[in-house]
């Protein structure tokens, strides 16, 4: 593993305005010193804006507080000579890539969506990230000096702000526990064959990991993709079951849960992706050369999740629980006459389940956050921002 000290660095973060962007942001000006971050994000519409705009003006007061090298770019990640043009003006030498197309059953109804997002997307941000190569590539030759009267080496050119740039050096993306389908055996590990999505969204999240290998081996990107297991937390996706389910308790709706409640989740607190994340970040696969003297791919996958599947209707139960603590809903609402026990939905799956070992062997770290820690906060938080 080659580490890299994330100090001063100029890191793009895709989705920025999103969930876990928007946490990862915040978390990278707190405790990085120096800093850069250009936040792309295009603001869509999947779920309440309110929410991205509130993430965004969160970010805005650490910046300020800080007084930290930021940008903010709504703009699609589809749109290639948007991404072509960041990539030579800001010179990222981190790329973590957690913009997408989120939800399992709203690629059933709006496929296209995550064919854009996904694919495309994705693609462009790797060919961006080859191609960041091509000045280091001129720069072996020796261009200008910088500001100190170096001359670029080889594999290093002079960047537009005058300091060294190598190109790339660790690309980082979102993939998803649910490149796993209906695979029985538990818990899921990074091991096993993936070849069987039951969603397209799945199938977009292991062709992205495809892809990132492809471009590891042809162009020795370093890349690490991060199978996140059903992130959670305040400010979260409304279309995720515990923010989905307050939303219709609070209106006198009735909530359906799938698979009679016999469903299991492997919740993870959002912290813990982000440390997870930030983790990763500092530690690129290395760059080795095979015996065909051909780049080996500097290429990893990792589980984050919290090992600790849980049923969903214990999950109900907690939830319920520490909405009445947080005076979401009145001590007296009667919780049963607002359920329903409805069959499994066409895309979803039974049980998640991660195994994160090679996570703690690698970077010494494995989510914790107990579920009823993690959703007292989501409570605490939805108060404060809905009621």
């Amino acid at each position: 593993m080659e580490k890299i000290d994330l100090r001063g660095k100029r890191i793009l973060v895709t989705g920025g305005a999103g969930f876990i962007g928007s946490y990862l942001i915040l978390e990278l000006l707190r405790t990085v010193e120096g800093v850069k971050i250009l936040n792309l994000d295009n603001v869509n519409d999947y779920y309440d804006v309110s929410i991205k705009e509130w993430r965004l003006s969160e970010i805005e007061k650490e910046v300020a507080a800080r007084k930290a090298e930021y940008e903010f770019v709504k703009g699609d990640l589809a749109d290639q000579a948007l991404i072509n043009e960041l990539f030579a003006r800001f010179q990222p030498e981190i790329v973590v890539n957690l913009a997408a197309q989120a939800g399992v059953r709203y690629s059933i109804t709006n496929p296209e969506a995550y064919l854009k997002s996904n694919l495309i997307g994705f693609y462009n941000i790797l060919e961006a990230c080859r191609h960041s190569y091509d000045g280091c590539k001129a720069g072996a030759e020796g261009c200008k000096a910088d500001a100190e009267g170096r001359k670029a080496g080889e594999n290093e050119a002079i960047g537009t702000n005058g300091s060294v740039y190598r190109g790339v050096e660790h690309l980082v993306y979102a993939s998803s526990s649910s490149v796993y389908g209906s695979n029985k055996k538990v818990p899921y590990s990074t091991d096993d064959k993936v070849d069987n999505p039951v969603s397209l969204y799945a199938a977009t999240k292991k062709s992205n990991e495809l892809l990132a290998h492809s471009y590891s081996k042809l162009y020795n990107i370093p890349s690490t993709g991060l199978r996140f297991f059903t992130v959670y937390g305040p400010a979260g996706r409304p279309d995720m079951a515990y923010f989905g389910f307050t939303n219709k308790l609070i209106k006198g709706q009735t909530i359906q849960i799938f698979n009679y409640g016999n469903c299991k989740r492997d919740f993870t607190y959002v912290d813990d992706i982000v440390e997870g994340v930030k983790r990763v970040m500092a530690g690129a696969p290395e760059k080795k050369t095979g015996e065909d003297g051909l780049p080996v791919p500097p290429y990893a996958v990792y589980n984050i999740g919290n090992q600790n599947p849980e049923n969903l209707l214990d999950f109900v139960d907690i939830l319920q629980q520490e909405l009445l603590r947080a005076g979401v809903l009145p001590e007296d609402y009667d919780f049963e006459a607002h359920k329903e026990l409805v069959p499994m939905q066409p895309g979803d799956v039974p049980v998640t389940f991660a195994d994160c070992e090679p996570l703690l062997r690698d970077y010494g770290f494995c989510p914790k956050t107990s579920l009823r820690e993690g959703l007292r906060r989501f409570a605490e938080w939805y108060k404060g921002f809905y009621c």
